[in-house]
C-alpha cells in the first residue's frame, strides 16, 4: 500500500486558497489539509457554499482529496486566540463553536473531505473542570450526531494543554461516534506513548493523522529532521494498520516560506519509505545529497 499525503494551509496562510491548493498539487501531494479561516474558504462569508462549490471543483479537477481543519487563531473572536471553545463558561459562546463546527461538516460534505476534525479547548481560570466536561460532552454529542447524519467523520483532536489533552483523555470520553484526530507529534509532547505505538493502538478509531517533527515536552511544530520524531516508524505504522486516508502534514510557523517547505517535506517523507515485508520500495531512490535545510533521515 503507498500512503498518501496532504499538506495543511494552515502552512501556507500567505497564499490564496487556490494558489495554495496548486502549489501542495504541483508539489505531489495527494490532498489538502484545509483550515478554514478568514482569508481561507471564510466559513461565515454569505457566499460560503458558493466558495466551498468552487473549491469542491477545483479539487476534483486536480485529483485531490481533502481534510478539514477548524483551529484557526481569530475566526470567532478577534480579541482571542481559538476562542469561544467547547469548555467556554458562557453557553452563547459554546454555541457559537458548536454552529461553527457544523458549518464546518457542511462544508466538509460539499468537498466530500475524508474528515473534520476539531479540538476540546482549554478552560479558563476559575472553571471548574468537571462542569468544563459536561459542557464538552454535550457539545461533542451535538456536533458527532451532525456529522452522522450529513455522512462526514467527525474526529476529535487531543491537543496539549486542552481539556482533552492525552490519548486517554479521548479513550475516556466514551464516545462511539466520535473518530480520533490523530497529531503523531503530540504524543512527543505529552510523552504519553510513542507516536507509532498510538498509530497501532487506536488504529480502528483513527479518522484523519497529521505529521511533523517535534522536540520531546516542547510543543512546537517543526519540519522534518529538526525534532525527536521517528518519521520512518510513523510511516511504517501507517503501513502496518492500511491506513488508507490522508497523512497531513502541518507546518503552521513555516508560512513565510510555503514555496520551499511544501516541496521539501514530501521530499523527506519519500526518502523515509523503507522496502520491508509488505512495504512498498521507495518511490524515489534516495537523494545523495541532503534536501536543503533538512538532515538526511
Amino acid at each position: 500500500m503507498t500512503l498518501r499525503f496532504a499538506y495543511n494551509t494552515n502552512g501556507t496562510a500567505h497564499h490564496r486558497i487556490e494558489d495554495a491548493i496548486r502549489l501542495i498539487k504541483d508539489a505531489g501531494y495527494d490532498g489538502v489539509a484545509l483550515t478554514l479561516d478568514i482569508h481561507h474558504l471564510d466559513p461565515f462569508a454569505e457566499t460560503w457554499v458558493v466558495e466551498a462549490d468552487r473549491i469542491a471543483s477545483l479539487l476534483d479537477r486536480l485529483d485531490l482529496g481533502s481534510v478539514i481543519e477548524t483551529g484557526a487563531r481569530f475566526l470567532l473572536d478577534p480579541t482571542a486566540k481559538h476562542e469561544p471553545t467547547l469548555v467556554t463558561a458562557d453557553a452563547s459562546g459554546r454555541a457559537r463553536r458548536v454552529g461553527f463546527l457544523k458549518r464546518s461538516i457542511e462544508i466538509g460534505k460539499i468537498l466530500q473531505a475524508e474528515a473534520v476534525s476539531f479540538w476540546a479547548g482549554v478552560p479558563k481560570p476559575g472553571v471548574d473542570r468537571n462542569e468544563a466536561r459536561g459542557w464538552l460532552i454535550e457539545g461533542l454529542r451535538e456536533v458527532a450526531d451532525f456529522a452522522a447524519e450529513k455522512g462526514v467523520v467527525a474526529a476529535l483532536e487531543p491537543e496539549p494543554g486542552m481539556l482533552i489533552e492525552t490519548l486517554d483523555d479521548f479513550a475516556g470520553l466514551d464516545l462511539p461516534g466520535l473518530s480520533l484526530a490523530l497529531d503523531t507529534g503530540h504524543c512527543l509532547v505529552t510523552q504519553e506513548r510513542d507516536p507509532a505505538q498510538a498509530v497501532h493502538e487506536f488504529a480502528a478509531r483513527l479518522g484523519t493523522v497529521a505529521i511533523e517533527d517535534m522536540k520531546r515536552g516542547e510543543h512546537i511544530h517543526l519540519p522534518f529532521g529538526e525534532g525527536d520524531m521517528d518519521v520512518p516508524a510513523v510511516l511504517d505504522a501507517l503501513d502496518a494498520v492500511n491506513f488508507e486516508k490522508l497523512v497531513c502534514v502541518e507546518l503552521s510557523r513555516d508560512s513565510h516560506r510555503a514555496d520551499v517547505m511544501v516541496g521539501q517535506a514530501l521530499d523527506y517523507l519519500r526518502t523515509c519509505r523503507r522496502p520491508g515485508p509488505g512495504l512498498p520500495a521507495p518511490d524515489t531512490a534516495p537523494r545523495e545529497t541532503a534536501v536543503p535545510g533538512l538532515p538526511t533521515p
